[in-house]
């Protein structure tokens, strides 16, 4: 079983910056796809940063300029480092890896435990 665990989040204001870390079971390499998604509170989960074919970095229009995601593969950590953050920012920050494997279920997907970040204005 895959796990993953966040660390990083916490109280800024607004303008401020923190770095989210997420911190993988077993090698980030074997992942088709990770990123990071967040949820603010009476919204559904969305999509903030991923990882797609080829290492190709993406992000949510709000975020462009704002977020970068890296990683460590020698750590098997992907991270969220954020800057000139807003109140909109405050959400539970989730990592997500997902896979295709060969033997059912086909298609896997994993989720950490979520990490909070908050914005004061």
């Amino acid at each position: 079983q895959v796990q993953l665990v966040e660390s990083g989040g916490g109280l800024v204001h607004t303008g401020g910056s923190l770095t989210l870390s997420c911190v993988a079971s077993r090698s980030i390499t074997s992942f088709n796809s990770m990123g990071w998604y967040r949820q603010a509170p009476g919204k559904q989960r969305e999509l903030v940063a991923f990882f797609g074919s080829g290492g190709i970095t993406h992000y949510t229009d709000p975020v462009k300029g704002r977020f970068t995601i890296t990683r460590d593969n020698a750590r098997n950590t992907m991270y969220l480092q954020m800057s000139s953050l807003k109140p909109e920012d405050t959400a539970v920050y989730y990592c997500n890896a997902g896979e295709v494997a060969t033997t059912t279920p086909f298609v896997r997907e994993y989720w950490g435990q979520g990490t909070q970040v908050t914005v004061s204005s």
